[in-house]
């Protein structure tokens, strides 16, 4: 293999490009926006930045390893601060528990909610560590690409019980409501109900306990900046606003790209960092094998959408860490709502992204940059007009946020808006307007999520959070890992 296409410039898409440019594949990627990053997208307002997330970045020895592999050290190209508070958890009853790996801050706030727990935390951790090892160590960058290679991790998915839930298994440990909350929320920032995500995933807690909670100063963007510098540096390129119209085939093989403005490009094997289902259905829409795949591949659950309030307001806060969970007055039948009923509540929780208070570059001077993050039901599940009703959601939002942490809110703003389901559609081809693509459950994990390689066309993979291991940061890396093994074994 000489050459390669990638689709999608999202972070498994330059992950995966980097390793294949480091790895001497001629690598091309094509980008259907102005701007490279997928989800990781950004916009700049009246002197403010504002990411499109994710902005939780977490195993950052994952990311150094893209620049290590050449020799390269990260730091040249992004800076990361470290995140502290993980995050502040607040309650609508006014209750705050701050999240951290600091052992002696983390007893005393498990202590604030009940003392009992302290010693059921502990094996908790000892619980988490062990899913992590198993999970995300041995697992996380392994393609699933039969049957057989499910087998081989039974043993270990059996013992970790895997069948139950994160909050089923956090239950086990802790009784507090809200430090049950507090220990299984982390499902919902890759697209996963803890109710009903695997428990599998409680490997998260262990992940940021070791690695930290990091920030890219300037924005998750200046990551995404620092990835596109070192490809390039490679000898990588990088095709901007110029979205695949078709991957071609001929037989069970790919053979080329061709964009919509007409550029085509030759390629050894391709990969797709873009909507597994947009992929199938219609970028290999020449592939009889894919439109079957389409089919299978529509009728899996998929992850709710999100709707995001970006703010820069007056004044600087302080008091209001980089990163806060704002629970709503219910738990599992708002989860319930989202996840099964597709019914949009008239309560909500919110992730409240705060980015000035670690970079204050991100907002002209006095001001603040500021982003609230509300899960909400897939177009599939909740058909509605997002032109009418994100007015409505938005200023509930802004309200609540008002009640509860900026008094004079509304006074303060300075530019706002907001990204619906229907722009995670329109933007970035996302099957029903999910904004994590499948969801996480056991029986939509591993080799049962779309495969690293497809089975029928042994030139076209995949990467990103459509893949093995999923979405979030070291999901989509760990993908990359996976799959560029798999090209890179087959050019020997």
């Amino acid at each position: 293999m000489k050459t390669a296409a990638v689709i999608g410039a999202g972070f498994g898409g330059l992950a995966l490009a980097i390793r294949l440019q480091a790895a001497g594949v001629q690598t091309t990627i094509f980008e259907g926006r102005d701007k490279p990053g997928g989800r990781a997208y950004y916009w700049e307002k009246d002197g403010f930045v504002f990411d499109g997330g994710p902005t939780v970045i977490t195993a950052p020895e994952a990311l150094q390893e893209l620049w290590a592999l050449s020799g390269h050290d990260m730091a040249d190209d992004v800076t990361l601060a470290p995140v502290l508070p993980f995050y502040r958890l607040n309650w609508v009853d006014g209750t705050n528990f701050d999240y951290t790996n600091d052992d002696a801050v983390l007893k005393a706030e498990i202590a604030k909610l009940d003392p009992a727990d302290i010693a059921g935390y502990a094996k908790f951790l000892e619980y988490s560590a062990g899913v992590y090892e198993e999970g995300y160590l041995k697992l996380g960058s392994t393609a699933f690409l039969d049957f057989g290679s499910m087998l081989k991790a039974a043993p270990a998915l059996a013992k970790y019980q895997a069948w139950r839930s994160v909050y089923s298994i956090v239950s086990g440990f802790v009784k507090n409501e809200k430090l049950r909350q507090a220990l299984s929320f982390h499902t919902l920032l890759v697209g996963g109900d803890p109710m009903k995500t695997s428990s599998i995933y409680a490997l998260i807690h262990k992940l940021e306990r070791d690695g930290g909670v990091w920030f890219a100063m300037g924005g998750t963007n200046k990551l995404v900046a620092g990835m596109v510098r070192h490809f390039e540096r490679l000898g990588g390129e990088v095709r901007l606003d110029d979205p695949v119209a078709a991957i071609e085939t001929l037989g069970d093989r790919v053979t080329g790209v061709t964009t919509q403005k007409g550029y085509h490009l030759d390629v050894d094997a391709c990969a797709s960092n873009g909507d597994i289902v947009h992929s199938y259905r219609e970028l290999l829409k020449g592939s009889r094998s894919a439109q079957r795949t389409a089919q299978k591949l529509e009728k899996k659950k998929y992850s709710p959408s999100l709707f995001v309030v970006h703010f820069g307001i007056k004044g600087t806060w302080p008091g209001i860490p980089h990163h806060m969970i704002l629970f709503g007055p219910r738990y599992k039948e708002l989860l319930a709502d989202i996840y099964d009923h597709g019914v949009l509540s008239e309560d909500f929780s919110l992730y409240l992204h705060h980015p000035t208070v670690t970079d204050p570059s991100m907002a002209p001077e006095g001001h603040s940059t500021f982003y609230a993050l509300a899960p909400v039901p897939h177009r599939g599940k909740f058909p509605a007009d997002w032109d009418e009703i994100a007015p409505i959601l938005e200023k509930r939002i802004l309200d609540e946020i008002g009640r509860r942490l900026i008094p004079d809110i509304h006074e303060r703003i300075v530019t706002k808006f907001s990204y619906t389901p229907k722009d995670f559609s329109d933007d970035l081809n996302a099957h029903q307007g999910s904004a994590f693509s499948l969801e996480p459950l056991l029986t939509q994990s591993a080799y049962f999520r779309a495969h690293n390689r497809d089975d029928n066309i042994p030139n076209m993979y995949f990467v990103g959070a459509g893949t093995h291991p999923g979405a979030g940061i070291p999901g989509v890396v760990g993908s990359a890992k996976a799959t560029a093994k798999l090209m890179l074994e087959s050019a020997r």
